[in-house]
C-alpha cells in the first residue's frame, strides 16, 4: 500500500482496496494470529467532538493488535482550551505516538494535520465532510453481503447534506460501474453540489425520490442516516427536519427479500425498534465490521510508516478563500491556500468547498 495517511477512501486505489479486505477477511477468520502484531506501537486518538463507535472501535482495534492506546475524547481536558494550534497538537502528539486518528468538526482538519505530521493520520470524521474508516466499514459489509459493487440499487436516505458517510460512501462507488444510486431526501437535505457532481460524473444512475415508500421496493442496500441536530444552526431549523424519513416494518413488506438494511448509527427514531429484529437488518454486523476494518488499516498504516519528517512549507496556490465557513482553513489561519480540481473545477483541498479570490470575498 503505498498511501502514509488515511484521509479520504478514495486515496487506495482498487487494489489497495482489495488488499485491505483481504486481510481485513483473514483477521475475521482467524483473530488470534495478529494479537501481538502492533506489540510496541501506540496509537493516539484525538477527538474533538464526541463519538462512541469510532472512538472505542480505533481503541479496541490497536489493542486487539497489541498495541497501547492515549489521546482526549474531549478538547477541554487538553491544551487545545488554551488555545493550542492543531499543527502544535499534531506535532507534540507525533513525539510519543506512532499513528494518529482524529476527529474534528471542522471540515479538512485531517488533511491539514497530515501536513506536518511525520507519523500516519487517519481521519475519523471531519465536520459534514468525510469519514472514510466508516466507509471502509461499509464496502466490507457490502462485500460479505453482497460480494461485488457493481449492477447494485442504492437508496440513500435523510440527511444527504450533512452526512459525511454518505459523501465518503458515493465517492467509493464513483469508481464502479451500472449502479443506481436513489436520493431519498427534502430538498434542503439534498447532497452537496460537489458531491452531485462526483456522482452525476461517474457511470452511475441517479434517481431523486421525496419518499421512501417510492423507491423500497427497487432497492438492494438501504442505508439510513439520522438528520443530525448538531449540523444545524437553530433546534427550529433540525425539527422542521426531524422525523420526516422512518424505516418501519409495514415499508419493509414492500423491500426485496435479499434487501440490506444499513446505517452508520447511532440511529434515533429513523428505523423503528422493530426492523432491528429483522434478518435483512445488518447495521450491526456493520458496526462489527468495523472493528476489523480499522485493525487492517492500522496494521497496514504502521507497516507503511513514513520514514522522515515532512517539511512545514507549501506553496500557496494563489490567495483563495474557501468559502466553506465550516472550512479548517478558515480557522487555522497559518494554513496554506491550497487548492485541487474537482469535477473540472477549482476546489479547496481540505474540504471540497468552492474557493474565491481573497478580494471577492472582501467585496
Amino acid at each position: 500500500m503505498k498511501i502514509h495517511h488515511m484521509l479520504d477512501y478514495n486515496d487506495l486505489s482498487k487494489e489497495d482496496w482489495q488488499v485491505m479486505l483481504e486481510l481485513a477477511n483473514d483477521i475475521i477468520q482467524s483473530p488470534e494470529r495478529y494479537a501481538a502484531a502492533c506489540r510496541g506501537k501506540v496509537m493516539a486518538t484525538l477527538f474533538y467532538e464526541p463519538s462512541t463507535r469510532t472512538q472505542l472501535s480505533f481503541q479496541t482495534a490497536m489493542l486487539r493488535l497489541g498495541g497501547t492506546v492515549i489521546g482526549f475524547s474531549d478538547p477541554k481536558s487538553s491544551s487545545v482550551s488554551k488555545g493550542e494550534t492543531l499543527r502544535d497538537t499534531v506535532k507534540i502528539i507525533s513525539n510519543y505516538a506512532d499513528i494518529a486518528v482524529i476527529r474534528n468538526p471542522l471540515e479538512g482538519a485531517a488533511y491539514a494535520a497530515s501536513l506536518y505530521a511525520p507519523i500516519p493520520v487517519i481521519n475519523a470524521g471531519d465536520g459534514g465532510h468525510l469519514h472514510p474508516t466508516q466507509t471502509m466499514a461499509d464496502m466490507l459489509t457490502i462485500a460479505r453481503e453482497k460480494g461485488r459493487y457493481e449492477g447494485l440499487s442504492i437508496g440513500l436516505c435523510g440527511d444527504l447534506m450533512n452526512g459525511r458517510t454518505v459523501h465518503s460512501l458515493i465517492k467509493a462507488f464513483s469508481r464502479y460501474h451500472g449502479n443506481t444510486f436513489y436520493l431519498i431526501s427534502t430538498e434542503a437535505l439534498g447532497l452537496p453540489d460537489y458531491v452531485m457532481e462526483i456522482l452525476r460524473a461517474s457511470d452511475n444512475r441517479v434517481v431523486l425520490s421525496p419518499t421512501l415508500e417510492g423507491c423500497i421496493a427497487e432497492l438492494d442496500i438501504l442505508y439510513m442516516t439520522r438528520i443530525q441536530r448538531e449540523r444545524f444552526a437553530s433546534l427550529e431549523e433540525y425539527q422542521a427536519q426531524a422525523g420526516i424519513y422512518v424505516l418501519t416494518a409495514e415499508k419493509m413488506k414492500l423491500a426485496k427479500p435479499d434487501l440490506i438494511i444499513m446505517h452508520p448509527l447511532p440511529k434515533v427514531d429513523e428505523i423503528d425498534y422493530e426492523v432491528d429484529d429483522d434478518p435483512r437488518a445488518k447495521y450491526f454486523e456493520q458496526a462489527a465490521n468495523g472493528l476489523y476494518i480499522r485493525m487492517a488499516l492500522i496494521l497496514l498504516l504502521c507497516e507503511n510508516n513514513p520514514t522522515k519528517r515532512r517539511p512545514d512549507v507549501y506553496p500557496i496556490a494563489g490567495e483563495p478563500f474557501c468559502t466553506n465557513p465550516h472550512c479548517i482553513s478558515n480557522y487555522e489561519k497559518y494554513l496554506p491556500r491550497m487548492t485541487k480540481i474537482v469535477s473540472g473545477e477549482c476546489r479547496c483541498s481540505y474540504c471540497d468547498g468552492a474557493v474565491k479570490p481573497k478580494e471577492d470575498i472582501i467585496a
